[in-house]
């Protein structure tokens, strides 16, 4: 039995063991956070909107002076796609042959079947002439064990319009959120969580400067998918605060806030907790293909995404004006004067 067959046995048998748990109710109900739970969130927002601005502050400073390490789907290089004639490639083995060839930064990647390797070389300085020298390198180290199915040079013309085309997916991703959003909700609502998504976006973006991991397609498809996460841990928090704003007309909006966070709390920290081992789980044992894509999810969903619904798409609509006109509303018209 391979290991990827003893890993689907064993969730398997882990499935059929929780449902029978599940269904004869053999685990009492675990309460993780208590129903009578009053803790003061919107009071940290005289602290919390000040440390926010500073770090998105700093954070596009980064952007502008330090940058950001492109990788090669941005900068150009050398496609490779190779297929080991044994029939299961050493991606260990292979990538350890090819950094010794120098030639700046390479990455090995497994897709399809388990002989099948993608190959990627950063463009070497020097014009067509050295990118076809590398490939000649890569060739001699790799020798016969490997059948080379393509070989494609990726030039900084079609690097700059991936760069351009992902910055332009972000954007519309940003916005079609704003829209959806505003029908769904109100124009507060909406402009709250487009407020709380960019500072999501702009803090991990600086995240990635300092700790300088490779920005590729993978990781425009984190940041695109930080964007979705972050929006549904918002709208559960927003959906709660219309239902409680219909129900109490003259409950302070901050006591208000504090209730809807509260009462979703539970639901938060069970979410997090699941998604933040998974993808410990992938950081450790997926490998280097997928180091940046979950570097930068560990940073945005787990550590800002967090702390940004709590702690600023909420409190935001205090200064947005949400409920202002509750208690006017209860009132009776004024009956004119004869």
């Amino acid at each position: 039995m391979t290991t990827t067959q003893m890993v689907l046995a064993g969730l398997g048998a882990l499935i059929v063991i929780l449902s029978i748990v599940a269904i004869f109710d053999l685990l009492p109900s675990l309460r993780i956070v208590p129903d009578d739970t009053k803790f003061d969130f919107t009071r940290f927002r005289r602290i919390s909107f000040p440390i926010s601005a500073l770090l998105s502050i700093l954070a596009i400073v980064l952007f502008f002076t330090h940058g950001l390490n492109f990788g090669i789907d941005f900068k150009g290089g050398t496609l490779l796609e190779v297929q080991a004639k044994s029939g299961t490639a050493d991606i260990s083995a292979m990538r350890s042959t090819l950094a010794a060839l120098q030639l700046g930064d390479v990455q090995l990647q497994q897709f399809g079947g388990a002989a099948d390797v993608l190959i990627r070389l950063a463009e070497q300085p020097g014009g067509d002439a050295a990118q076809q020298a590398a490939v000649q390198k890569v060739r001699a180290a790799l020798g016969d064990s490997v059948e080379y199915r393509r070989v494609e040079v990726v030039g900084p013309r079609v690097s700059g319009e991936l760069l351009a085309y992902g910055m332009l997916g972000l954007i519309v991703a940003i916005m079609g959120i704003l829209i959806y959003l505003w029908f769904r909700f109100e124009w507060q609502f909406a402009l709250g969580a487009m407020i709380a998504n960019v500072h999501d976006i702009v803090l991990t973006i600086g995240f990635m400067s300092i700790t300088q991991v490779d920005f590729d397609l993978t990781s425009i498809a984190a940041l695109l998918t930080i964007l979705g996460y972050s929006l549904n841990d918002t709208v559960v928090i927003y959906d709660r605060i219309r239902e409680i704003l219909r129900r109490y007309k003259k409950m302070p909006m901050p006591e208000l806030l504090n209730e809807s966070i509260n009462s979703t709390l539970s639901r938060s920290i069970i979410t997090h907790v699941t998604v933040t081992l998974a993808l410990l789980a992938l950081y450790a044992f997926g490998g280097q293909a997928i180091h940046s894509f979950t570097a930068v999810m560990i940073f945005g969903v787990v550590l800002v995404g967090t702390y940004t619904s709590i702690f600023i798409a909420a409190p935001l609509l205090i200064y947005l004006g949400v409920g202002e006109h509750r208690e006017d509303a209860d009132k009776p018209a004024a009956k004119p004067k004869p």
